[in-house]
């Protein structure tokens, strides 16, 4: 899951390097994604009114289910 958030969010930056993610496995079995990135690419993570940070929720979400389990994206400043 931790390569469908880096992939797509790498193609939105304008400075891919500094794409940092984390994948924590809770207790219960779900899973965090937490995404940072430069501040000046922010925006371009979250798109306008949250459009793309909505889509790669989405996109993550039917991954897990997919897979029988529950995640959630964390957009990191």
């Amino acid at each position: 899951m931790k390569d469908l958030i880096e992939y797509i969010a790498k193609s939105l930056v304008e400075k891919p390097d500094e794409i940092e993610i984390t994948e924590e496995v809770a207790e219960d079995g779900s899973i965090l994604v937490k995404l940072a990135a430069a501040q000046e690419d922010m925006g371009r993570i979250i798109g306008k009114q949250g459009r793309n940070a909505k889509a790669m929720r989405t996109l993550l979400n039917a991954k897990a289910t997919r897979e029988n389990k529950r995640a959630a994206l964390q957009i990191m400043e």
